[in-house]
């Protein structure tokens, strides 16, 4: 075989460009059919929420279908990227961190001192109880002090004007900064999974991912010093003009106008597309790193690991350390959507990072697009958000046309109504068995 059929045949990743064309262009028809029959604010809120989407689901992509990397930790990475953007954006509370910063700061230094000390300790003494029981009274002797020094200082935090802030606030830095410390947090925190579980099965990294992700929730939801707990953060800074600034404009006014635009309407939509602007330049960056990274030696590397780990590990490869490697960049991409996505609702609400959103609907647009191709799962990810947004509408419309001959006071009218709500649901589950079905490795499959 020559090596520029060779070269076409690794590039090909599985699908034509055709028909990889064909298929995005069929998912741009639908939003901009959206825009027609429904109207364009719904369609640009698509847009805008599918490019959140496809940037997670590159995430997912790069571990699992560069790695086979089972990740179902993808609300806990998301969320820790909204909770930079809380903590780099939103201003400082007045007084709160003289009331009791220093307290909180010296208590986790003294948890931090404490795990290292246990871990010296613990590889320092040879296996047996002693080892085990030095542990133990270390990390108790840790815990007692931490809770004595950071109790107050948190309650000192709290109870600066509780009803309104009652945390440490941020740093008031420009809102786009947020976005890749988002990265760095969910790295950190991917890191610190990895070195634990990657050594294990696939199994127990789904576990361990499940796991950190459930906490990280839990501490968002119940340390209102850092994050209001589920009194949520609004009012986070943004990096577009707000409506209301924009209808004060006179330039603007008659720029609308002169488009035959209320100027209200013209608003929302300016914003919702600058906001698109922003998310499809972050896309176009990932997606490039993300292709250069597939074609490389470590991309090719890191796929002969997906396909036989034992055989990888004969030739010498490391393939717990790559594996780390692919886990922490995937989870970064994560915690950039992320804290995108909080910027573009503009609050932080621990209640509403939900397992369906966030991992469930995320998996889907990975597994549909298909997976092992970066355009399949951003493919997946703007397919999978119109169907998101669009199915429960469609599915209400459906069960009036079903029901539109029974009585008003039908009970079986009635229970068809009410089940349109459901739609969502009923309707992910179905392409997913579909497209397990009859195309098991995607729209666009990789290679």
């Amino acid at each position: 075989m020559s090596g520029a059929s060779a070269s076409r045949r690794e590039d090909g990743a599985g699908a034509g460009p055709l028909r990889t064309t064909l298929l995005f262009l069929f998912v741009f028809g639908l939003i901009v059919g959206t825009g027609l029959v429904q109207s364009w604010n719904t369609a640009l809120v698509i847009l805008g929420m599918g490019l959140v989407s496809a940037i997670m689901a590159l995430g997912v992509n790069l571990q699992w279908g560069f790695a086979g990397l089972f990740n179902v930790g993808i609300m806990g990475f998301a969320a820790l990227g909204g909770l930079a953007a809380v903590l780099i954006a939103m201003p400082p509370t007045p007084g709160a961190f003289s009331a009791g910063g220093p307290r909180v700061l010296i208590a986790l230094s003294i948890g931090a001192a404490t795990v290292i000390a246990a871990i010296a300790v613990w590889r320092r003494l040879s296996p047996g109880w002693l080892r085990g029981l030095a542990v133990f009274v270390l990390l108790l002797i840790g815990a007692v002090v931490f809770r004595r020094v950071f109790d107050p200082g948190v309650a000192s935090i709290e109870a600066v004007n509780p009803a309104g802030t009652g945390y440490l606030g941020g740093l008031g830095l420009p809102v786009l900064l947020a976005w890749p410390v988002g990265g760095l947090l969910a790295a950190g925190a991917a890191w610190l999974i990895g070195k634990t579980a990657l050594g294990l099965r696939s199994d127990y990294l789904a576990i361990a991912t499940l796991g950190i992700s459930e906490i990280v929730i839990a501490v968002l939801k119940n340390e209102d010093w850092l994050s209001r707990g589920v009194k949520n953060v609004v009012g986070i800074p943004r990096p577009v003009p707000y409506e209301i600034d924009l209808q004060r404009d006179p330039a603007f006014i008659e720029r609308a106008t002169g488009y035959g635009l209320d100027p209200v309407t013209a608003s929302t939509l300016t914003v919702k597309l600058l906001y698109a602007g922003l998310f499809a330049v972050v896309l176009v960056i990932l997606l490039v790193f993300a292709q250069r990274a597939l074609h490389s030696p470590w991309g090719r590397m890191m796929r002969a690991i997906r396909d036989n780990e034992t055989a990888a590990a004969a030739m010498g490869k490391d393939v717990t350390a790559r594996h780390l490697q692919v886990f922490v960049l995937g989870s970064m991409i994560c915690g950039i959507a992320g804290a995108m996505l909080t910027t573009l609702d503009g609050q932080l609400t621990p209640g509403s990072y939900q397992p369906l959103r966030f991992t469930f609907l995320i998996w889907i647009m990975v597994i549909v697009g298909g997976s092992g191709n970066n355009f399949g799962a951003v493919l997946g990810g703007f397919l999978i958000w119109w169907l998101w947004v669009q199915v429960e509408p469609m599915g209400l419309w459906l069960m009036q046309f079903i029901t539109s001959g029974m009585a008003d006071g039908s009970a079986l009218k009635a229970h068809l109504l009410a089940g349109a709500a459901h739609m969502r649901l009923m309707t992910m589950g179905a392409i997913l068995l579909v497209v397990l079905r009859f195309s098991p490795r995607g729209l666009l499959p990789g290679r």
